[in-house]
């Protein structure tokens, strides 16, 4: 029987950025702000020494090795969006009626969107930023979490349902991630 030695990831952490770790509790702070989140995985554990975060497991099995690697690029994400931060841009297209687009507290409203009477609104996730420019979308914030599902919220809510997509191209649309 071979008995899999303990797998270890290190993460480097940038000039200018903290990283506490509480137990399973994660706090990355840095220029653009705070990013905090609970890792709650049993066999994964996290220490940080010498400005670098320390992910290690003994005795690992299939899901412990995965669990490495997704605890890995969450803390990854982390750090990156305390320093740099997430942008996602965003294309209005419409053809048959023009919609307008507005955002509001904690929502973005949708006017006119195929005709239709009633606006439909899409909720902003977290702390994400929303600026809208002519035909253009900036969603932007430090947690990639939040700034993707509110990029998700905003296409799902102008999703078509019972028309020929071919024809009825209408909609919000994802162009780039930075």
């Amino acid at each position: 029987m071979v008995v899999a030695a303990a797998i270890r990831e290190e993460i480097e952490i940038p000039e200018g950025v903290e990283v506490i770790i509480n137990d399973t509790d994660v706090t990355v702070k840095g220029p653009n702000g705070i990013n905090s989140r609970k890792f709650s995985y049993p066999n994964v554990d996290i220490e940080e020494s010498n400005n670098i975060v320390i992910l290690k497991t003994s005795f690992p099995k299939k899901k412990d090795k995965a669990m490495i690697g997704t605890t890995k690029a969450h803390i990854s994400n982390m750090i990156k969006g305390v320093t740099d931060g997430f942008e996602y841009h965003m294309k209005i297209v419409f053809a048959h009626f023009p919609m307008t687009v507005k955002p509001e507290k904690d929502k973005v409203v949708i006017d006119n969107f195929l005709g239709e009477r009633h606006p439909r609104s899409s909720k902003i996730v977290g702390e994400s930023k929303v600026v809208v420019k002519g035909d253009e979308i900036t969603i932007t914030g430090i947690n990639k979490e939040h700034v993707g599902q509110t990029m998700a919220n905003l296409e799902q809510a102008t999703k078509i349902k019972g028309k020929d997509p071919r024809v009825f191209q209408d909609g919000i649309y994802l162009t780039s991630k930075e």
